[in-house]
């Protein structure tokens, strides 16, 4: 049993170093448009260190940068984050964190980790995914980070580069692994529709909570249909 059970941990950090070089880079790009937005370096740093979820970041610093205002730049970021907490639900058996590894695990309770740890069925191999995956992306994520920030500033204004419309592009590029079935592709259908309806009369930075209100909402009820199917009559 040790064999299979040590190979299998083996594959689940290389899957977690591989994930979070990748994830990784795109700080990079992060750091670089949150300079587009108008957020000096410190300010750039502190979004990654305090929020550290990096679709919630993209979404914050493209209302900010369209001229949305901060109320509803940090109200889109939030309702993107809630889904990290639906996340804990899957990971908290999984990983089994006690005392103060739990506020920890909470933290690094993040896309990339939460789908290394349930990749894998060996109890063993699922806790080292979680960790090695949430330590490592939260680590490049944030050295990256800051070298995004600082290219950034050093390239002058970076709409010259186009970089001011990398951003829909990296928030792309994160989320696109995660379409992969039919509901998550309606709900992301669904969510474009309403944020291209409300574009042309909502203020800036209102269709992108539209639209993640959109997600929000029809996750918390497939939830809650699915813990009433699991209830005994």
């Amino acid at each position: 049993m040790a064999g299979p059970q040590s190979a299998e941990v083996r594959t689940a950090v290389r899957q977690a170093l591989s994930v979070s070089v990748a994830t990784g880079l795109y700080g990079v790009s992060y750091g670089a448009l949150a300079a587009v937005a108008g957020l000096d370096l410190a300010q750039t740093a502190a979004l990654s260190l305090l929020l550290f979820s990096g679709g919630s970041q993209f979404a914050f610093i493209g209302v900010v940068g369209s001229g949305g205002s901060p109320v509803a730049a940090v109200a889109t970021a939030a309702l993107l984050g809630v889904r990290n907490g639906l996340y804990g639900v899957q990971v908290t058996p999984l990983i089994g964190a006690h005392g103060a590894l739990r506020p920890v695990a909470a933290y690094l309770t993040i896309d990339e980790s939460t789908a290394v740890a349930t990749a894998h069925r060996d109890p063993d191999a699922a806790r080292a995914g979680f960790w090695w995956t949430g330590i490592g992306v939260f680590v490049l994520w944030n050295v990256f980070t800051v070298i995004g920030a600082t290219a950034g500033g050093a390239l002058g204004d970076p709409r010259r580069y186009g970089l001011d419309a990398a951003a829909a592009a990296a928030f792309l590029a994160l989320v696109w692994p995660r379409l992969a079935g039919r509901t998550a592709q309606a709900v992301a259908a669904l969510a474009v529709v309403v944020a291209l309806a409300l574009t042309p009369v909502a203020p800036s930075g209102v269709p992108v909570l539209a639209a993640a209100a959109v997600a929000v909402v029809i996750g918390w009820n497939r939830a809650g249909a699915s813990t009433r199917r699991s209830e005994p009559a």
